[in-house]
């Protein structure tokens, strides 16, 4: 049994990207949902879905080639909103090449879209 299902998921996103598939199965959490929405956002995947089959729920993700490199961040850092930059420099390798991906108290965001609210928060995932 998996202990962390938001890494697995991400992994395996990753995995199937590179491979060349289109599509790829992983097991639904909260936060995987919404980091998913901040792809879909920024068109890195096509669309996802949400499947019950019974005893638990999975996401269809449907991939569209775009994923250069997706991973977790741990441990899951503090960013404040004016050492954005600085996390962005260890993680993205161009400036506007990629995202990073923070838990603020305003929802799962873009530290693009964090800027622009001016909040900080928990750096989860990094994709470019």
């Amino acid at each position: 049994m998996a202990v962390d299902l938001f890494a697995e998921g991400i992994n395996t996103i990753k995995i199937n990207e590179l491979d060349g598939k289109k599509v790829c199965k992983v097991k639904c959490t909260k936060l995987l949902v919404e980091v998913l929405k901040v792809l879909l956002r920024y068109d890195y995947i096509k669309s996802f879905e949400i499947i019950n089959n019974g005893r638990y729920k999975e996401i269809v993700v449907h991939l569209n080639g775009q994923i250069n490199n997706f991973g977790v961040i741990k441990p899951r850092f503090s960013a404040r909103k004016d050492n954005l930059h600085e996390w962005e420099q260890v993680y993205i390798p161009a400036v506007d090449f990629g995202i990073l991906i923070l838990s603020t108290s305003q929802g799962v965001m873009s530290n693009r879209e964090a800027r622009e609210r001016g909040v900080g928060g928990r750096l989860l995932a990094y994709v470019y």
